[in-house]
């Protein structure tokens, strides 16, 4: 999971030239650690790390252009469910964040995801069932 800093410190200033393209590098860099440590390709899971040590303008640059992580070649994992920054779009509270974290798992779902750490499975899975109907009728 890519992380800015410390989980003390990492939403202080959060800085980046080019957010999609740091992110990338940095879990380029942790699959390479990892494999060294002998975990196998197959068992990697990218996780982009929405509100870790990135503002509001950093975690919608990198929804936005999630499909070029793709190129990693391993699956992504996406949370999004009732974080801040749905917060900050909406002004809503953590509890009246569900349309929010609906409309986030579909985008990330839309643009490949194929984990997305939610609260709210149930109503997730709908949202997630409506794109894979869109992809499959393609």
């Amino acid at each position: 999971m890519h992380i800015q800093g410390e989980p003390e410190t990492m939403q202080a200033r959060p800085e980046y030239r080019n957010v999609c393209r740091e992110v990338s590098s940095f879990l380029t860099e942790r699959m390479r650690v990892a494999e060294a440590a002998g975990i196998r390709p197959e068992n990697i899971i990218l996780d982009p790390g929405f509100g870790f040590g990135k503002t509001l303008e950093h975690n919608l640059q990198l929804l936005a252009a999630m499909e070029q992580l793709h190129v990693l070649g391993h699956p992504l994992l996406v949370g999004m469910s009732r974080k801040s920054m749905l917060g900050a779009i909406t002004g809503r509270e953590v509890n009246e964040r569900l349309p929010a974290s609906l409309a986030a798992a579909t985008i990330a779902a839309m643009k490949g995801a194929s984990i997305v750490r939610v609260h709210d499975v149930r109503e997730t899975v709908d949202a997630v069932k409506v794109v894979t109907a869109m992809k499959e009728a393609r």
